[in-house]
């Protein structure tokens, strides 16, 4: 079952609407990048194991961005859960539903957002107490109309869908009543060394426009 450590995560999570997924370049990068992320606005990160020394990356910026929520995200195997764990991580995600992945990271205690595509590994999810999950591949899923169709028959399922998702139709994925965040890559895309970090200031700084605006509609239809 997940530790009670999850009640606050799963708040942050919801608080920040978006979650950066980064593949920083290297952990000296993943500290500025943090800060940035931080400053604009952004302050729940997911460093993807995609990324080459993505446990250090995890450790660095743990120390110099201290608030930060920074996770560990495409978690495939059960030595990247405890690496990941190990490196300070306060949420694992996974782009599926391993049940070696899951124990593992729950047995230490640690929230797990698992990836589910169909209704079946919503329902193995829900059956293990997690009710925080990952729809991924979410536009080729259906997007906001599988969010829809999910909502009637698993009320208490809260998903963060990612792939797909950009500034575009942000707003469109954030305003449905069981999202509790979205997973963002486009704020770091193409990010080779510090000269891009501009760019990330300014999509960063606009993306945060956008979870307010979100909020502001939500609120309105309510």
């Amino acid at each position: 079952m997940p530790s009670h450590s999850d009640h606050s995560v799963e708040a942050r999570l919801g608080d920040a609407g978006l979650v950066a997924v980064i593949r920083p370049p290297g952990p000296d990068l993943a500290a500025l990048l943090a800060a940035l992320l931080v400053a604009a606005g952004i302050g729940a990160i997911e460093v993807t194991f995609r990324a080459a020394g993505a446990p250090e990356a995890i450790r660095r910026i743990r120390a110099q961005a201290p608030d930060a929520l920074v996770g560990a995200g495409t978690v495939l195997t059960v030595e990247q859960a405890v690496s990941a764990i190990d490196a300070g991580a306060s949420f694992i995600v996974a782009p599926g539903s391993s049940d070696r992945v899951i124990e593992t990271v729950l047995d230490a205690g640690v929230p797990m957002i698992p990836g589910i595509a169909t209704p079946t590994e919503v329902e193995a999810n829900l059956a293990r107490g997690l009710t925080t999950l990952k729809l991924f591949p979410a536009e080729v899923l259906g997007g906001t109309s599988m969010l829809r169709a999910l909502r009637g028959p698993y009320p208490d399922a809260r998903f963060v869908p990612t792939g797909g998702v950009g500034a575009g139709n942000l707003v469109a994925y954030l305003v449905e009543p069981n999202v509790l965040a979205c997973g963002g890559s486009w704020l770091t895309e193409g990010l080779t060394d510090a000269a891009g970090l501009g760019a990330v200031r300014e999509r960063a700084t606009a993306a945060a426009a956008l979870v307010t605006e979100a909020r502001r509609r939500a609120a309105g239809t309510a």
